[in-house]
């Protein structure tokens, strides 16, 4: 097996830079350097090192996805890691090479037997790695569900965060809640002593709860514009509090449903460009051929995106990260822009160490596409993924 490797002819978007006719030396799972093409031919280059010419292609970090149920027919709620392994192959077929698997809300039973088998999971991969997990729930609120059931919510109760977190085996990564919720203070202060990202989510929060929320740094926010509190011009709500402060992160999907791309330019426009991260949310059904579709345990259909059948609420997206590359791209963003909301950014915010950057020392994850956003390769770890 190949320890090194270089990818050269290259369009580097390193995270925070294009880089044009570059190349990209990877040795001992790590990026070891980054170069011109011109230093490249003059490079003398061990006969080990597995060289391979991209023609132009662009080199970015690997896609980090840090909100998605499922993918392939595969997915959270399984409650079951040979699922979660599977969403992990899967993944890296379209350029992602990590990512954090979301929990819907559950009852504790239930949510518990999810948390363990994302747990088991870990370790195990054969594609993307698995960082942790992304609790979407169980403490949201009740008029704001989306396609959340309301018997799988819960009050806010410590207990029972302490118990699933004991589950996790510290493996919480981030965790969506309601800000305006009774005792959302003390379950705050609580994700901070365990290095919790807590996002503002499902929430019918005012503007007054988002503050008081940022003050016990619930500074990131979940499907920004789904499921929240609107902005309205006596109480700017939850929208608004976004809109406002520059410090405020937020996840966002981009298919064209969930959100009006004029609305994503007015994001870019607005926010700080490293506070915007483009995430999935894909269901279980996402590229998977079956006559009936299934997420959370119900029927869904799809129409760009996923409907309850039931009642034709949107449930979710049926997008991969390189799709949402392409449709960010196709509304008038640069394509560096959008790498960096897909890698940099969900690094940065959500503290994941040596990753979403191309630069000396981060890990050699990486994805190549080509300007037709093709998946050319995926490297993980130093090495082309190939599925087996």
């Amino acid at each position: 097996m190949n320890t090194a490797l270089c990818l050269h002819n290259a369009t580097v978007i390193t995270g925070f830079s294009v880089m044009e006719n570059c190349a990209v030396y990877i040795k001992n799972n790590r990026i070891a350097d980054v170069f011109s093409e011109r230093r490249f031919l003059q490079k003398q280059f061990n006969p080990k090192v597995k060289i391979i010419n991209v023609e132009g292609a662009y080199v970015a970090p690997g896609f980090i996805d840090s909100h998605i149920h499922g993918i392939g027919g595969y997915g959270t709620d399984d409650y079951d890691a040979d699922s979660i392994l599977q969403m992990s192959k899967i993944l890296a077929r379209y350029g992602v090479t990590s990512f954090i698997p979301t929990l819907y809300s559950a009852p504790e039973k239930e949510m518990t037997q999810g948390i363990k088998a994302i747990v088991k999971a870990m370790g195990h991969e054969k594609g993307a790695h698995i960082l942790g997990m992304h609790l979407e729930g169980p403490f949201i609120s009740p008029e704001r569900l989306g396609v959340q059931s309301p018997s799988s919510i819960s009050p806010v109760d410590l207990n029972l965060m302490k118990r699933l977190w004991k589950a996790s085996k510290g493996k919480i990564i981030n965790m969506t809640l309601a800000p305006e919720l009774k005792h959302t203070r003390e379950l705050a202060l609580f994700c901070i002593e365990q290095g919790i990202i807590m996002q503002a989510g499902h929430t019918n929060a005012t503007y007054q709860n988002m503050l008081e929320g940022m003050q016990v740094r619930i500074m990131h926010t979940t499907h920004l514009f789904n499921a929240m509190s609107r902005m309205h011009h006596r109480d700017p709500g939850a929208v608004g509090a976004v809109l406002i402060h520059p410090e405020l992160s937020c996840e966002f999907i981009a298919d064209g449903i969930h959100i009006d791309p004029n609305l994503i330019k007015l994001l870019v426009k607005d926010k700080p460009s490293d506070k915007l991260v483009v995430v999935t949310d894909s269901l279980k059904p996402t590229k998977q051929k079956a006559d009936k579709l299934y997420a959370n345990n119900e029927e869904v259909y799809l129409d760009k995106c996923f409907y309850r059948k039931s009642d034709n609420v949107i449930a979710g997206s049926a997008m991969t990260m390189i799709d949402s590359v392409k449709n960010l791209v196709s509304w008038g963003l640069s394509v560096e822009q959008a790498v960096q909301m897909s890698s940099a950014n969900p690094a940065q915010i959500l503290k994941i160490p040596n990753k979403g950057i191309i630069a000396p020392g981060f890990d050699a994850d990486l994805v190549v596409f080509n300007q037709d956003f093709h998946i050319m390769h995926t490297i993980l770890n130093g090495q082309i993924y190939q599925e087996k």
